[in-house]
C-alpha cells in the first residue's frame, strides 16, 4: 500500500493540473491580501463614526467562493487525466487490485486538499489581521478562537468536495460532466433552494455543503442541524461518491 500511496502522489504531485489549481488558490490568497489592503485604506479615508459602522466580508472571504471549486477541479482531475491520456491502463497493471488503487488516490487527493486548504485559509487569514493591524474593523478583530471552527470547516469542506469530485470524475470518467455536477451542487442548487416553499427551503438548504461549514462551526444561530449531523451529512457526501466511484471502477473495463 506504501508504494501505491507513493506512485498516486508522485502522479498527482507531476499533472500540469494540479500545479494549475495549486497556482490559481494561491493566486487567490494574494487576492485575499490586496482585498485586506482595500478595506484598510478605505477605513483610513472614513469618518470616526462611519468606521464604526464599517462592515466588511473578512479577509479570506475570496478563499470561501473559490477553494471549494478548485478543489472539486483537483479531485476529478486526478482520474480523469488518465482515462483522457490512457495512463489508467498502466496503472491497473501495476496494480491490479482496484480498491487498492482507488484507495490510494483517495489518500493522495485528500492529503493535497487538506495541506491546501489548512495554509490557504490560515496565509489568508493571517495576512488579513497583519495588514488591518489595530484598526477596529469588526470582521477583522474576532478572536481567533471564534473564527478556528470556521476556518477548519472550510478547510474540511475543501476535502470533501475534492473526494467528492473524485468519485464522481470515476463513475463519470468525464471532466466536464463531472466538474459541471459539481458546480451544480455548489453554486446552482443554494440558488434554488430558495425558490421551494417553506420550510422547504430552509431544510434543502441546509443539508448543501455550503451551508453545512456555517453548522458545523455554529455559525447559524437557528440552523436546522447542529455541528454533528451537518458533519455527518458533509462526510456522507464523500462516502456515497466515494462508493459510487469504487463500483464503477471495479465493475467497467479500463
Amino acid at each position: 500500500m506504501t508504494d501505491v500511496l507513493f506512485a498516486e502522489w508522485l502522479k498527482l504531485r507531476s499533472a500540469r493540473s494540479t500545479q494549475w489549481v495549486l497556482a490559481t488558490v494561491a493566486g487567490f490568497v494574494v487576492l485575499c491580501a490586496v482585498w485586506s489592503f482595500y478595506i484598510a485604506n478605505y477605513w483610513d479615508g472614513l469618518s470616526p463614526q462611519r468606521q464604526g459602522e464599517l462592515q466588511a466580508a473578512p479577509a479570506e472571504y475570496p478563499l470561501v467562493l473559490t477553494l471549494p471549486l478548485c478543489m472539486a477541479v483537483l479531485g476529478v482531475l486526478a482520474i480523469t487525466s488518465e482515462y483522457a491520456t490512457g495512463l489508467i491502463r498502466s496503472s491497473l497493471a501495476a496494480v491490479p487490485r482496484r480498491g487498492v488503487l482507488f484507495a490510494g488516490k483517495a489518500v493522495a487527493v485528500g492529503a493535497v486538499a487538506s495541506t491546501t486548504g489548512l495554509l490557504s485559509l490560515g496565509v489568508a487569514f493571517a495576512l488579513g489581521r497583519l495588514i488591518v493591524g489595530d484598526r477596529a474593523i469588526a470582521d477583522f478583530r474576532t478572536p481567533v478562537s471564534d473564527e478556528l471552527p470556521w476556518l477548519l470547516s472550510l478547510a474540511l469542506s475543501a476535502v470533501v468536495i475534492a473526494l467528492v469530485g473524485l468519485g464522481l470524475g470515476t463513475a463519470m470518467r468525464s471532466t466536464a460532466g463531472a466538474v459541471t455536477s459539481l458546480c451544480v451542487l455548489i453554486f446552482v442548487l443554494p440558488g434554488l433552494a430558495q425558490l421551494l416553499p417553506s420550510p422547504w427551503n430552509e431544510r434543502f438548504a441546509a443539508i448543501l455543503p455550503s451551508n453545512l461549514t456555517k453548522q458545523i462551526a455554529g455559525n447559524i444561530d437557528d440552523a436546522v442541524l447542529g455541528p454533528v449531523p451537518a458533519l455527518v451529512v458533509l462526510l456522507a457526501y464523500a462516502v456515497i461518491a466515494l462508493a459510487a466511484g469504487l463500483v464503477v471502477l471495479v465493475r467497467r473495463d479500463s
